[in-house]
């Protein structure tokens, strides 16, 4: 089959387009026939070789598509089935064909769902709520700041903040260009991130920015807020949070990895995905698309290194 693989660490020239073995599913996994997969940073982040993964290696967090066949002991999903899947553990959706585990997959059956719209949700809408509602534990009314608010995340956490129940809900961007996008995805405001500080305090900030805008986010946290770290997007060094400043000023920073969480706890995260397809179809979560070809994944790469793209970006893939 074809797919995009990793030959060697680098920028976006060294994907290349391949011939690999066909992946045969095991007991509890999906095989899938892949329609869409999903763009995202973190296939940079492998890309760059700031993961550890082996080489060549297929990159690929999400996709949609159908199913191709069952391993032992798979029961409630269907050959030929309509499926979005998270493939995040062990990646590999950028191919013809992704094995992935069924607790990971939801049908998509009886959903008047495109399948490149489907393919933008297990990842990014999937993590805006596990974020907000495992992690930062949200409670009815409470303020939100999301940051990165234009983006493939941050356009969805917006609206799972308000799903929710959240009320003042915040985004904060990185240039003028990007503030309409962002308000199209139902921020009550959205302010330029070096003007964040002027937005007042919040009991929730998300943060996938880092560097600068990490350690003010945890000035605007008012007594009792959580920031959520989960992302490092502007490439800055670590930040350091003093424990003797969250102790003195009642205040919780916590991290969120979808790719861990997906391993250790499947069955939460395949909850997830499914309620967000739910809420996709029902138009209750909207997500904006573009699609490129799998063989132009660089170019999407490069796009989203850029930081101007807005929405979700998705490959189409086709059996030759």
């Amino acid at each position: 089959m074809k797919a995009i693989t990793i030959p060697r660490f680098g920028d976006a020239d060294v994907l290349r387009l391949d011939e690999v073995e066909i992946p045969e599913p095991g007991p509890g996994q999906v095989a899938i026939d892949v329609a869409y997969a999903g763009a995202n940073f973190a296939e940079i982040l492998y890309r760059q070789g700031l993961a550890d993964v082996p080489l060549p290696f297929v990159p690929g967090i999400e996709v949609s598509g159908r199913v191709r066949a069952l391993g032992p002991g798979v029961e409630g999903l269907r050959v030929g089935q309509p499926v979005a899947a998270l493939t995040i553990v062990d990646s590999g959706g950028y191919a013809e064909v992704v094995v992935t585990s069924a607790e990971l997959v939801a049908p998509l059956d009886g959903y008047a769902l495109e399948l490149g719209v489907a393919a933008a949700l297990p990842s990014n809408s999937t993590t805006a709520f596990l974020v907000l509602d495992r992690v930062a534990r949200i409670e009815p009314g409470e303020s939100v700041l999301v940051h990165a608010a234009a983006g493939g995340v941050g356009s969805q956490l917006g609206q799972a903040a308000r799903l929710l129940g959240a009320g003042r809900v915040v985004g904060a961007v990185g240039s003028p260009a990007k503030v309409e996008a962002a308000r199209a995805f139902g921020y009550d405001e959205v302010v330029l991130r070096e003007e964040a500080a002027e937005a007042g305090r919040f009991d929730v900030v998300v943060d996938m920015v880092g560097g600068a805008a990490r350690r003010g986010s945890l000035d605007l946290l008012a007594p009792m807020g959580r920031m959520v770290v989960m992302g490092n997007a502007s490439g800055a060094r670590d930040v350091g949070i003093p424990a003797n400043e969250l102790w003195l000023t009642n205040k919780t920073v916590s991290g969120f990895n979808l790719a861990a969480f997906s391993a250790a706890f499947p069955e939460t995260a395949g909850q997830a995905l499914r309620r967000v397809v739910a809420g996709a179809a029902s138009g209750e979560l909207r997500v904006r698309v573009e699609s490129l070809r799998l063989e132009q994944a660089a170019q999407a790469h490069r796009r989203i290194e850029s930081g101007r793209t807005t929405g979700k970006l998705v490959l189409e893939v086709e059996r030759h």
